[in-house]
């Protein structure tokens, strides 16, 4: 979920408190459509203080013109939003496999420059091989429902995919009006942000996506608690068909080959959360204490905890080197605070052991296949919620190690890195456990296909 913190503060918990009984007529309550429009009108009004706040924001001031729709959207039958880096490789994986019978124009649309930065190096391999389709790639405009009716009208799509837990009330009520098919696909939705939404239930009953698509039995109760049961289903997860791959990484030589010597001992210290960061510390102190010749890759979850990062390392007196400064083999004891984007798959590929963050403090933890993906088995932290969907099975198998505390973390890197197995065979077992959880893809891409080409002899709705 991604909304502004004043809108989240004045909307959900102020105004949406009591929000059944809050509107009084007299003695009588008005009309539940008429406390939407209240809503909607309160929320529009929200976004127009937060806005011009936003721009000073370094995250958002990247495509902020877009984001207000100072540059239009293209045409599109298909408009697919994927929030952020995973979400996109989910969009990719989506669209190479889409087979539509008529020509189709793709719009798809994220929150983040990195996520942007996927979808338009993967789209040009895309479209060399899928001739009937365009793909345009966006940042997802505000979910102010102003913007978001012009942004309807600019578009005009006739199916709307909204990847994983992409849940905006501005964007639902303007297609709902709109006649758009709007579906949710690999859904996932926290216990903590259903407690929120539920605050006011009957809203979302009458914004409800169209189509629910739901990664596990549990996922699924949740959004019907939310929406209601029609049309809530539960899919396999299309995360299991990517495992294996290269998470379309960009064709090049590999990087890490340049840096790190055969033979190195290598750990790497993937997406780590801001919350989670003094006890990574203490991981980074035990294991050049324990095994100084090895090299340690850190990879902090987001970009600007860098300077977080370089002040720690300074503080700590413990030498490390820019990933954007090393051009040459890397010194054996060395530490790499990787500051630049899309190598952590190359890095799991060269490991002998990693540590996938978020799941050192009740974050939910980060997605530990991608470190099967490049043939290691990862330790993650007792916080790793998000990812139950995979099963605890993937545990006993030995394939992904957990652990209750740094000390256990550092314990099972360093005995990692000593007697590591090979990636090979850690890729083997993984595909063995997945081999039947997979088809997620073939199923959205299904579902998708039979909406389009339903909606092909339709004509779109008129102008908002």
């Amino acid at each position: 979920m991604f909304f502004p913190c004043c809108v989240d503060i004045v909307i959900f918990y102020l105004y949406l408190t009591d929000m059944d009984n809050y509107f009084k007529e007299g003695e009588k309550p008005i009309s539940h459509k008429t406390a939407i429009k209240v809503f909607l009108w309160l929320y529009d009004s929200a976004w127009k203080i937060v806005i011009p706040v936003l721009r000073l924001n370094k995250r958002l001031a990247d495509g902020y013109e877009q984001r207000i729709l100072k540059k239009k959207l293209p045409k599109a039958e298909l408009w697919i939003q994927a929030a952020s880096v995973g979400e996109s490789y989910l969009a990719v994986e989506l669209i190479k496999n889409l087979r539509p019978e008529f020509p189709t124009r793709i719009l798809v649309t994220t929150n983040t420059k990195q996520g942007l930065e996927i979808l338009e190096r993967s789209i040009i391999d895309i479209l060399k091989e899928h001739k009937g389709i365009n793909i345009f790639v966006a940042y997802f405009p505000f979910d102010k429902p102003s913007i978001m009716k012009k942004a309807a009208n600019q578009v005009r799509p006739k199916i709307m995919v909204l990847l994983e837990s992409e849940i905006w009330p501005g964007l639902l009520y303007t297609l709902k009006k709109y006649a758009c098919t709007t579906i949710v696909i690999n859904g996932r939705i926290a216990e903590k942000s259903l407690k929120r939404y539920l605050v006011w239930p009957s809203l979302w009953r009458a914004l409800r996506p169209d189509k629910i698509f739901a990664i596990s039995e549990d996922d699924a109760g949740r959004f019907a608690k939310l929406f209601g049961t029609k049309n809530v289903n539960v899919m396999p997860n299309i995360k299991f068909d990517r495992l294996g791959y290269t998470e379309n990484l960009p064709q090049k030589a590999d990087p890490i080959e340049k840096i790190i010597a055969p033979g190195t001992y290598l750990i790497i210290l993937g997406s780590v959360g801001r919350e989670e960061e003094a006890k990574v510390e203490k991981v980074i102190l035990d294991i050049r204490r324990r095994q100084p010749n090895t090299v340690i890759g850190l990879f902090p979850r987001h970009l600007q905890r860098i300077k977080h990062w370089r002040n720690t390392l300074i503080r700590l007196s413990i030498p490390f080197i820019l990933r954007s400064n090393a051009k040459t083999l890397v010194p054996s004891d060395a530490i790499i605070l990787w500051d630049t984007f899309g190598e952590l798959n190359f890095a799991y590929r060269h490991s002998n052991a990693a540590f996938v963050g978020g799941s050192l403090a009740p974050l939910g933890g980060q997605n530990f296949l991608e470190a099967l993906t490049g043939g290691v088995i990862p330790v993650i932290g007792p916080y790793w919620n998000n990812f139950y969907w995979i099963g605890n099975e993937i545990v006993k198998q030995g394939l992904v190690r957990i652990a209750l505390n740094w000390k256990q973390i550092a314990d099972i890197l360093i005995e990692n890195t000593k007697e590591p197995p090979s990636h090979e065979d850690v890729i083997n077992k993984a595909l063995m456990y997945l081999k039947n959880r997979r088809g997620g893809t073939a199923q959205a891409c299904s579902i998708i296909t039979k909406i389009l080409n339903k909606s092909n002899s339709s004509p779109n709705s008129k102008d908002l």
